[in-house]
């Protein structure tokens, strides 16, 4: 899997139905996006977790090609940047009209709560590896039906409602697969 943690947050999300009655915030041509609670406390930006009464953030993580083609998990907290991945490129790249990410804050990689975002740029506009978004957020989807509804969506149109339709079944729930160690220095356990 790509992104399991930001795809469960998602899910969860739907499921608990926070996203219905949501307007939409932000529709500019270059993303559609929603996910900010309305009349959330300054500088909430996200989901507020009614049992522990502060937001839910979720990490940012990213599947490089190299990591999945050994079956690895995905790259967490950090952007491919950061790590000097500067030439690896996700599995699922921002090359395509309608890709599904979470947003955080900038600032912040693992700041993404339950705002998210599709990209509204087509494949020749933002190709593999020459776009800056690739390594920096978090994807979990693409829209596969029904692309034109996105370029209709306008601020302050509403989120009827937000169901899973499949897949659901494949998410774990509280699960962050651990990062594998790469050296045998980070294998050797840790002195006390």
């Amino acid at each position: 899997y790509n992104a399991p943690v930001s795809a469960g947050n998602f899910t969860d999300l739907i499921q608990k139905k926070f996203y219905d009655g949501m307007k939409i915030q932000r529709s500019d041509g270059f993303v559609v996006q929603s996910g900010k609670p309305e009349n959330a406390p300054k500088g909430v930006d996200g989901y507020i977790d009614p049992a522990t009464g502060k937001e839910r953030s979720v990490p940012l993580e990213i599947m490089p090609e190299s990591s999945f083609m050994k079956k690895k998990a995905p790259e967490y907290d950090f952007t491919f940047e950061e790590n000097g991945m500067y030439r690896e490129q996700p599995v699922l790249p921002f090359n395509a009209f309608g890709t599904l990410a979470m947003a955080r804050r900038e600032a912040d990689n693992n700041s993404a709560s339950s705002q998210f975002f599709f990209l509204l740029r087509e494949s020749e506009l933002t190709p593999s590896g020459t776009n800056i978004l690739d390594g920096r957020y978090s994807i979990f989807g693409y829209v596969v039906d029904n692309q034109e509804l996105l370029r209709d969506m306008k601020v302050d149109d509403e989120i009827v409602s937000m169901k899973i339709v499949r897949g659901a079944e494949n998410l774990v729930k509280n699960e962050r697969a651990a990062p594998t160690p790469t050296t045998q220095e980070e294998q050797a356990p840790a002195s006390e």
